[in-house]
């Protein structure tokens, strides 16, 4: 079995009507505390090359989806200063844009990290992986669509970063499934995360626990193995497998114009 993998999406900025946003305070604390009690995170690399051990057993990857903007203010300095690194998996075809793919549940638009920060925390350690290039739900797309999403982030990523950021896909909104795993594998991904159940058996459906706003206790649902982790657990699966409202605004739009060319490699 892989080591645990939790997925944060925003951490502090500005108040949501949704989920996802972690407070500041509470994500600091919980990375304190993991890292007193003697967890330490995994490098993409290093996850894909790890095996169970005993003597090592708090190892995790930790990752965030869509990387915000505020993902540099807010997280990687805390992550810095404890020793820690993270994967951060992009939007490529809003990198330094607003998030327009999603419903707008802030008052104002939120940005995306641009390529100077990108560029910036990778040469401090962290890694930067696909997300897709619109976010679209990949399941409910046709096979032109699905190949156009993976196979241009893809792309992208390894133009400007190199073949590194090119191994590995994150699922938008941990949606996969047989016909789409197929489809990562032949698009060059080695790695595929989906939702918190996900296959063991399969390296392009790794399963991965979201840390929503109510996992506020100092080792995350995704890290415990208690009955409280298992309960938190279950509710995450159940939130994640909720969060339609945005597919189905793609679906009735049926497509996102693609930001130009120039702005999308900026």
């Amino acid at each position: 079995m892989p080591p645990p993998v939790l997925c944060y999406h925003r951490i502090g900025g500005a108040p949501e009507l949704g989920v996802t946003r972690v407070a500041q305070s509470v994500f600091e604390r919980q990375m304190r505390s993991l890292a007193e009690a003697g967890w330490r995170t995994l490098t993409l690399s290093e996850f894909a090359d790890a095996r169970p051990t005993p003597h090592d057993p708090r190892r995790f990857l930790l990752t965030f989806d869509d990387g915000y903007e505020s993902l540099a203010e807010h997280a990687y300095p805390v992550l810095e200063r404890l020793g820690f690194t993270a994967t951060t998996f992009l939007i490529t075809d809003f990198i330094g844009r607003e998030n327009r793919w999603d419903l707008r549940y802030t008052w104002r638009r939120l940005r995306h990290l641009d390529w100077a920060h990108i560029e910036h925390w990778r040469a401090r350690g962290f890694d930067f992986a696909s997300h897709g290039a619109r976010h679209r739900r990949l399941t409910w797309v046709d096979d032109v669509t699905a190949n156009d999403e993976l196979r241009r982030a893809r792309e992208v990523l390894i133009t400007r970063l190199g073949a590194e950021a090119g191994r590995a896909i994150a699922y938008p909104f941990g949606a996969v499934d047989d016909r789409v795993q197929r489809l990562a594998h032949a698009a060059g991904y080695e790695l595929g995360f989906g939702g918190v159940r996900g296959d063991h058996g399969s390296p392009w459906h790794l399963p991965r626990v979201p840390v929503y706003m109510w996992d506020a206790t100092n080792t995350p649902f995704g890290l415990r193995q208690d009955g409280l982790g298992a309960v938190g657990r279950f509710v995450a699966h159940v939130a994640n497998r909720c969060a339609v409202g945005t597919s189905m605004m793609q679906a009735v739009r049926g497509r996102i114009s693609r930001p130009p060319e120039s702005a999308a490699g900026a």
